[in-house]
């Protein structure tokens, strides 16, 4: 399956508080990141107690073939009126088939073309969910398979588990990762080259930091503790350097941030905006071009350690001594 370099993230469709509430600009936005040739729309169950998934189905609906629709199941459908009770969350088989027949038809569709896992479920195993989704894909329901916000271990088990039975593996991964926020490369990276899945990533701007509109430090510092670079020092320096290269080239920082994820081997960023203006900034990354020297920039400026066991693998000679004159795999690369 076939899918645009950027995934327009509709969570902020239909939320009342922080998103868009205006289905016209809801529906500007869409057009414009079609114009641009994308056809890779991210939503979810949860998103705006399912008013998103349905304002997805209306906008692809009249075209369905175009698109790649992808949708959610797993979390705790917050304001559904099932909510409350103890199996309106989690990825079991029974939340699983209650959570598909509702994002069906809230979409208004008949079959979903990516369904992930939202997140790991410690209390149900690992073969129940495999083979409740291979079910899903069996049925029609489903085409292809992904898994979020999720542990590298339990996916790599998932997905050996899936191959050995002949069950439906997982494709694709979601997470969290932006220049302010490399950790996903210590261990789920490595994973997803391996297993030669994709990346889709959110939070691709570290919640309006690499945006550039945070611009008093203590605001930056704010920020930055949620979870991402080690201090507000680093992260005040980083912010800097994407500035200088957004000079350079005559671009916003967020369209330098978001290249910069493009570039990344295996890695298709999810945009997540709440104007038009927003949206057509941000697809303007897709014209920019980072040059070699920029890059290193930025990868100096953003650089995380390997943690162990990576940090000691990648000099292959540790293993192979001279003879380790050879290209490393890809998940030993960085």
């Amino acid at each position: 399956m076939r899918v645009a370099e950027l995934s327009l993230g509709t969570m902020t469709f239909g939320q009342e508080e922080w998103g868009t509430q205006d289905r016209a600009v809801g529906q500007a936005m869409f057009d414009a990141y079609v114009e641009a040739g994308g056809n890779f729309i991210d939503t979810a169950d949860r998103y705006a107690v399912g008013e998103s998934e349905r304002w997805v189905g209306d906008l692809v609906r009249s075209d369905r073939e175009r698109f790649v629709v992808a949708t959610k199941y797993g979390l705790n459908r917050l304001g559904h009126p099932t909510s409350g009770h103890p199996n309106a969350g989690g990825t079991s088989r029974k939340n699983m088939a209650h959570a598909v027949e509702g994002s069906l038809r809230r979409l208004g569709l008949d079959h979903i073309d990516l369904y992930w896992m939202h997140a790991w479920d410690p209390m149900t195993s690992t073969v129940e969910v495999m083979r409740g989704l291979d079910d899903l894909v069996r049925s029609g329901k489903v085409l292809y398979l992904g898994v979020s916000d999720t542990p590298a271990w339990w996916v790599s088990r998932a997905n050996a588990i899936a191959e050995e039975r002949g069950w439906t593996p997982f494709v694709a991964y979601q997470g969290r990762h932006s220049l302010v926020d490399r950790e996903a490369e210590r261990e789920i990276f490595p994973m997803t080259a391996a297993l030669d899945m994709t990346f889709a990533s959110w939070g691709v701007l570290g919640s309006g930091l690499l945006s550039g509109k945070y611009r008093d430090a203590s605001a930056v510092g704010r920020v930055s503790q949620q979870g991402r670079l080690d201090t507000r020092e680093r992260t005040l320096a980083l912010i800097d350097t994407i500035r200088a290269v957004a000079d350079e080239l005559g671009a916003s920082l967020s369209q330098v941030a978001l290249r910069w994820s493009m570039d990344q081997p295996g890695v298709i960023p999810i945009i997540g905006v709440r104007t038009l203006e927003q949206t057509k900034d941000n697809l303007g990354a897709l014209d920019l071009t980072l040059s070699k020297e920029q890059t290193a920039r930025l990868e100096s400026a953003s650089r995380i350690s390997r943690a162990f066991p990576y940090d000691m693998l990648s000099r292959l000679d540790f293993v192979f001594g001279e003879a380790a004159d050879v290209d490393p795999p890809r998940q030993l690369r960085r």
